[in-house]
């Protein structure tokens, strides 16, 4: 493990104490509780769940760094190439929110740094996103604004760049739709594919992600934690819930990767609904609001 890593890892680790206390505030009445966890092969991390809150009814922000040996999984897969190291350090945060208010979005993010256990070959990647229950264009507007002001601090192609990604990444593809309306998503960033940037201004990038994930998502969340819903409409969040989970363990790399490298499954898991509904074909009504959300559920929408 070397000193970038531990630095990068203690970095994570108050991003973590920051973001938890700024969502305590925003709900009002949660509160997380912690575990502790350590993982067999090396290492462990911090598991801070919130349940029942004003706003949030399920949500997760948690803290991981572990080691060890190379799994074999990660000899043969690495995503773009492969990886030959015998030893292995990950460090990240990742955040679901699963509001009670169907008007208020589910968001996620995630950031994550990996080094060789020598530090020869490492990456940065990471990323947030929004799935809404109902597609409101301003929030939209505002997420993807947000984004593209902390991407053009570094480079003005990365928004486009990231968002495409995003895109592309967070498709289900069974259902042909999109999870949400993305956001912003990158992988094995380092400074040999970003054109001679250095280490320390990827990493400065991927720290401004991180620390964009309060001001947006509080504010979204006050924008419409008073919205009145009824009984439909929380029967619609439960289906759109159902479309989460199957991206979840279906397709995303970060639960794959936790499963298979023996972490905490508690942890992992940890970003599915409390509560989902997968209802036999299941029709909306057209012209109908959910009709209108399923409309903007794909890829290539221009948001800013």
């Amino acid at each position: 493990m070397t000193k970038d890593a531990l630095e990068i890892s203690e970095w994570f680790k108050n991003l973590q104490d920051r973001i938890t206390t700024a969502l305590e505030i925003a709900d009002g009445k949660g509160k997380f509780r912690q575990d502790l966890w350590d993982r067999s092969g090396g290492g462990g991390g911090r598991t801070r769940i919130i349940q029942n809150g004003a706003i949030i009814e399920k949500g997760g922000v948690n803290f991981s760094a572990v080691h060890g040996q190379t799994p074999e999984f990660m000899r043969i897969q690495k995503g773009h190439e492969k990886f030959e190291a015998d030893t292995f350090f990950a460090t990240g945060v990742s955040i679901v929110m699963h509001p009670e208010n169907p008007h208020v979005p589910i968001i996620h993010m995630n950031v994550r740094y990996f080094e060789s256990g020598d530090g020869s070959d490492y990456w940065f990647g990471g990323g947030i996103d929004l799935t809404p229950h109902y597609i409101n264009v301003s929030d939209g507007q505002f997420f993807h604004t947000s984004l593209n002001k902390v991407c053009n601090k570094f480079n003005e192609a990365y928004y486009q760049k990231f968002k495409s990604w995003a895109d592309d990444y967070f498709f289900i593809r069974h259902r042909n739709e999109t999870r949400g309306i993305g956001g912003i998503f990158f992988d094995q960033l380092k400074h040999e594919n970003e054109s001679g940037v250095k280490k320390e201004t990827v990493w400065k990038f991927v720290q401004e992600v991180g620390n964009s994930f309060v001001p947006i998502y509080t504010s979204i969340m006050e924008m419409n934690k008073e919205k009145p819903y009824n009984s439909e409409e929380k029967k619609w969040q439960m289906i759109r819930r159902g479309r989460y989970v199957e991206f979840n363990l279906v397709y995303d790399r970060g639960t794959k990767f936790g499963l298979e490298s023996e972490g905490r499954t508690e942890s992992i898991l940890m970003s599915l609904p409390p509560q989902a509904e997968w209802l036999y074909d299941y029709k909306v009504e057209k012209g109908s609001p959910e009709a209108k959300t399923l409309e903007y559920l794909k890829k290539g929408i221009n948001w800013v």
